[in-house]
């Protein structure tokens, strides 16, 4: 598993907090020790729940990617969302409900499990953690219209753009201190297509050309934005918004 350097901060009741977390979001965020059941390590390619699965706790993602995605009866499949360290994954409506998405290990994922029945407790013991939620979940809400608006409205090259940009962003925002100039991108063409709505064919296409023009470089699945104001501009994305991904 690929581990990426990480600035921490450890309380005097022995919580691990980042310090890199932003204070709006869960992402960066990991939850007391002691209200765990165990870590949990899921091998790449395997769902950590699946659509129509009822849940009865909560997960933490501590290490690795998650993507979040609906898929149809005939395959066809829509990434929806791709989970980073820090993400809260798992939360239903209750615990009668059934998942409607299924979260999918691209990579070799750690993940805490936090019983719902430990939900209530946590909650009175760490008051800042339900807004946390709500600020999560507020987050994941504006980035699913930003993703829906690239599907339905922007080009092929500026959904790629936009998709790079933004996962770029929230990867970086992790280490603030710290210039991060390149980071593990494990993403197929496929899925890169899944979660923009093109073709594999289509994806190479855009990456070929943004690699041409020296925006961005690849290398085994390694990413570095080499011109990120002309990425932004691909991407069609004003500053002010990219600031914005990192307060939701």
């Amino acid at each position: 598993m690929t581990r990426c350097p990480r600035s921490t901060s450890t309380g005097a009741d022995g919580a691990l907090w980042p310090a890199a977390a932003a204070p709006s979001s869960t992402e960066g965020y990991r939850l007391l020790p002691r209200y765990r059941l165990g870590d949990r390590k899921i091998e790449a390619g395997r769902d950590l729940f699946s659509v129509g699965s009822t849940g009865n706790a909560i997960f933490n993602l501590i290490d690795g990617w998650v993507a979040l995605y609906t898929q149809l009866e005939d395959g066809r499949r829509q990434i929806v969302q791709f989970a980073l360290p820090g993400a809260i994954l798992g939360v239903l409506p209750s615990n009668r409900s059934q998942a409607t998405f299924g979260a999918l290990a691209l990579t070799d994922v750690v993940v805490s499990v936090i019983p719902n029945s430990m939900l209530a407790t946590l909650s009175r013991d760490e008051p800042e953690l339900p807004m946390r939620l709500a600020r999560s979940l507020a987050r994941d809400c504006s980035l699913a219209f930003d993703h829906l608006t690239s599907i339905g409205r922007r080009s092929a090259r500026e959904r790629v753009a936009h998709l790079i940009l933004e996962l770029f962003t929230r990867y970086r925002a992790q280490w603030p201190g710290n210039r991060i100039e390149e980071m593990l991108l494990p993403l197929t063409q496929e899925q890169i297509g899944d979660a923009t709505g093109l073709t594999s064919v289509h994806v190479n296409r855009v990456l070929s050309g943004l690699r041409k023009e020296r925006i961005v470089e690849f290398h085994y699945r390694r990413l570095r934005i080499l011109d990120p104001d002309r990425l932004i501009e691909v991407a069609g994305v004003e500053p002010e918004v990219v600031t914005a991904w990192l307060e939701r």
